[in-house]
């Protein structure tokens, strides 16, 4: 009798063995198909990639950019005449701001008004005449 129980344990052991073994055989058949679209997906997206930078080379030859330029713009080749030594340049604009103020803008209008300049269509102009004053409530004219 203990050898039947003892051959019964030992079948069972068996039988649990080889499904253990096929889950995992299983397993790794279901990660090697995932491994394989993986791959396939980064051999396609290599693919695009290499593509587009033999794309972005034909854009980016200096040949056609020429060719696009002389066609779309009308540039006119730089004559040695247009260049002039630093000493000619204007004097600098004065600076309207002040760099470390903490109201950049409030700072421009600010020198603006010192200035005494005009904007577009704004200028100084004399103030308008005042208003009456209204009267408080309460009070009765007479």
């Amino acid at each position: 009798m203990t050898l039947r129980i003892l051959n019964l344990i030992v079948l069972g052991a068996f039988v649990l063995a080889a499904a253990y073994v096929y889950r995992i055989k299983f397993d790794s058949t279901v990660q090697a198909e995932w491994l394989a679209k993986v791959r396939s997906e980064v051999r396609r997206e290599r693919d695009l990639i290499a593509a587009l930078r033999a794309q972005w080379a034909e854009l980016d030859n200096p040949a056609r950019i020429e060719s696009l330029a002389k066609r779309h713009l009308q540039l006119k080749p730089i004559e040695p005449t247009q260049f002039d030594a630093l000493d000619h340049l204007p004097d600098r604009p004065p600076q309207i701001f002040n760099p470390n103020s903490r109201d950049p803008i409030g700072g421009m209008i600010e020198s603006l008004e010192k200035l005494n300049t005009t904007t577009g269509s704004v200028s100084k102009q004399a103030a308008p005449p005042a208003a009456p004053p209204v009267e408080q409530a309460g009070s009765q004219r007479l």
